[in-house]
C-alpha cells in the first residue's frame, strides 16, 4: 500500500532536507525532488502536499529557479517558505521588492486567524532571512500574519489551500515552527500519519534490491553506526552478493576492530573482510598535519584498499557507502560551502574502479538512521554507541599522527566515554570524546617536572548534528574523569574542556 505522500519541491536553500526531517517527524512520507523536474513528474507521485522551499535567489533575477503556473491549479495544497512564499505572489500576481529593513534571525510576529496558525500563539517568535519581502499578495489572497519590519509574514488562500510564510518554520528556532507544520500536514492536507520507519526500510530495501539485481556489492564497513546500517540494508537486499569490508586502518577507538568483526560474522552471518592495513595508513599520514590533507589521503586510501578487495572477489558492480545528510551538507553539495570534506563524499579520489556508488543514508539524519538500525535488528547497544567520523581517530590528532598519539587517545577516549555512560548521560549527551592537541605543557607529578601532552575532551548536545551546543557536563563527572585519565593513562598532564558551538566551531576539531 502508497504511503500518502507530500514533495517538497528544492528551489536551492540551504534548509530543504530539514524541512523533509520536519515533515517525516509527523509520520508524514516525504520526498525531496529538484524544481527541474517537470509537473508530469510532481503529478505522478500523487501527493497529498507540496512544500516550496527558500532559495538564495530573488524571484526577478533572470536565472533564478520558477515552476510552472499549472501546479496552482492542481488542487493539491501548497505551502511556499521564504523564497518559497515570494514565487507564489510572483506567480500568481502579487508583487516582490527589495524590503526596506532586511530581516535576519530570531523576529516577532503577530498572527491571524488561519488553519495554519490552529495552537499558535497570537505573538510568536520564528526565524527569517529575507533581503526581499511581499509588497502586494495576490488577488483573493489574505495576510495572516506580519512583523515590525514584515508586513508580509504569512499569506494565504484557504479556498485554494494556497499558504505562505516569509519565515522558515522548519528551524528550530521558530519556536513554534513544527505545529505549524503540522498544521498544513493535518488541517490542510488531511495527511493521516502512518508512516513510520519500517516503512522506509521495506521501501528502501525493495528499491536496493530492484537496482542491484543479480550484481556484486562491495560495503564500505567502517564499524561506525551509518556504515553499519548501510550493510545491513544491503544484506537484507542482496544477501550473499554483498561482501563487506572492514579496514582496520590503525584509526580505530579501543577495541573496536575486534567488536566490528565479532557482530557482522557471528550474528548477522554477513561475508566480510577484514584488511589489516594499519602500516599502509599510518606510513601515507606520516608527516602530514594538516586537515583537509589527511581527509584526503585516508579517503583515497580507503577507495584504493576497497579496490584491491575487490579485484580478489572478483567482478563488483557496487560500492556502498554510509553517507548520510550533514556529511553531504558540509562536504558542499549542491551550493554550499565546504566546510570539511567528509572521506565518503569529498574525498574520493578520481577514478573509482566501480560502476556505482550506492548511499542508501544519503538523505537520512543521525537519528533516522539510528531509528533504523532499530528496525532492521541491529542491537541497541550498537546502534547508540557514540557517532565516529569517516577518518577516524586522524581527526581527533591535531598535527602529525603517530602510534604512541593514538595509543595515548585511544585510551583517554576510552575512560572518558565510560565515565559518561556510569553518570549516566549517554543518551542526553549526543556526541563525546576526546582529542589530543599537539601542544605539550608543565605540569607535576609526584615530586617531578613532566612536560606532556594537553588533552581536549568534547561533548556535544545536537538534534540534527548541523548545529550543536556544547554539553553541561556536571563538574563531578569531568573532575573523575580528568582524574582517571592524568592517573592511568601515560604523558597526559593536563585537560581541557571544550565549551565552542557548532557553530562557529565544528563538533568534530579537524
Amino acid at each position: 500500500m502508497q504511503n500518502e505522500t507530500v514533495i517538497v519541491l528544492d528551489f536551492g536553500g540551504q534548509y530543504n532536507q530539514l524541512i523533509a526531517r520536519r515533515v517525516r517527524e509527523c509520520n508524514v512520507y516525504c520526498e525531496v525532488m529538484s524544481y527541474k523536474n517537470d509537473i508530469e513528474k510532481i503529478k505522478a507521485k500523487n501527493p497529498v502536499g507540496i512544500i516550496f522551499t527558500g532559495g538564495p535567489n530573488s524571484v526577478y533575477d533572470e536565472n533564478s529557479p520558477h515552476y510552472d503556473k499549472a501546479i496552482f491549479e492542481l488542487g493539491i495544497p501548497i505551502l511556499g517558505i521564504c523564497y518559497g512564499s515570494q514565487l507564489v505572489a510572483y506567480s500568481l500576481g502579487g508583487h516582490v521588492a527589495t524590503a526596506p529593513v532586511s530581516e535576519y534571525g530570531k523576529t516577532e510576529i503577530t498572527t491571524s486567524d488561519s488553519l495554519l496558525f490552529k495552537d499558535v500563539d497570537n505573538n510568536t517568535i520564528v526565524w527569517m532571512s529575507h533581503t526581499d519581502y511581499i509588497d502586494k499578495i495576490p488577488e483573493n489572497f489574505k495576510i495572516t500574519a506580519y512583523s515590525k519590519d514584515c508586513p508580509c509574514a504569512a499569506y494565504e488562500n484557504a479556498e485554494k489551500k494556497i499558504y505562505a510564510v516569509q519565515f522558515h518554520p522548519e528551524v528550530n528556532h521558530s519556536v513554534q515552527g513544527q505545529q505549524m507544520l503540522k498544521n498544513f500536514l493535518f488541517n490542510v492536507c488531511g495527511c493521516k500519519g502512518d508512516w513510520k520507519m519500517s516503512d522506509f526500510a521495506k521501501r528502501s530495501i525493495e528499491a536496493l534490491r530492484e537496482k542491484i539485481g543479480d550484481g556484486k556489492v562491495l560495503c564500505a564497513l567502517s564499524g561506525g553506526v551509518d556504515s553499519s546500517v548501510a550493510a545491513i540494508m544491503l544484506h537484507k537486499a542482496v544477501g550473499k552478493q554483498l561482501t563487506c569490508v572492514f579496514v582496520d586502518n590503525g584509526l580505530l577507538r579501543k577495541n573496536e576492530g575486534d567488536e566490528v568483526e565479532t557482530l557482522f560474522r557471528n550474528q548477522f552471518d554477513i561475508n566480510l573482510i577484514r584488511a589489516n592495513a594499519q602500516d599502509l595508513f599510518l606510513g601515507k599520514l606520516a608527516g602530514i598535519t594538516e586537515p583537509e590533507r589527511k581527509r584526503k589521503i585516508i579517503g583515497e586510501e580507503f577507495i584504493r584498499v576497497f579496490e584491491a578487495e575487490a579485484k580478489k572477489i572478483g567482478k563488483v558492480d557496487f560500492l556502498v557507502q554510509g553517507t548520510i545528510y550533514p556529511d553531504v551538507i558540509e562536504s558542499g553539495a549542491g551550493d554550499a560551502a565546504v566546510i570539511k570534506s567528509h572521506h565518503n563524499v569529498g574525498g574520493l579520489p578520481e577514478h573509482v574502479d566501480f560502476k556505482e556508488i550506492v548511499e542508501p543514508l544519503r538523505d537520512l539524519f543521525k537519528d533516522e538512521v539510528r531509528q533504523l538500525g532499530i528496525e532492521l535488528g541491529l542491537p541497541e547497544k550498537f546502534v547508540w554507541r557514540q557517532p565516529f567520523p569517516g577518518p577516524g581517530l586522524a581527526v581527533r590528532v591535531i598535527g602529525e599522527i603517530t602510534e604512541d598519539k593514538l595509543a595515548i587517545l585511544r585510551d583517554a577516549d576510552a575512560i572518558f566515554r565510560k565515565e559518561i555512560a556510569n553518570a549516566g548521560l549517554d543518551r542526553s549527551i549526543n556526541q563525546y570524546f576526546a582529542v589530543i592537541t599537539d601542544m605539550r605543557s608543565v605540569g607535576v607529578m609526584g615530586d617531578g617536572r613532566t612536560y606532556d601532552y594537553t588533552l581536549a575532551l568534547r561533548a556535544v548536545t545536537t538534534t540534527d548534528f548541523m548545529t550543536a551546543d556544547w554539553a553541561r557536563i556536571p563538574y563531578d563527572v569531568l573532575e573523575k574523569a580528568s582524574n582517571r585519565i592524568v592517573n592511568e593513562v601515560k604523558h597526559v598532564n593536563r585537560l581541557v574542556y571544550d565549551i565552542t558551538s557548532k557553530p562557529p566551531a565544528t563538533i568534530e576539531w579537524e
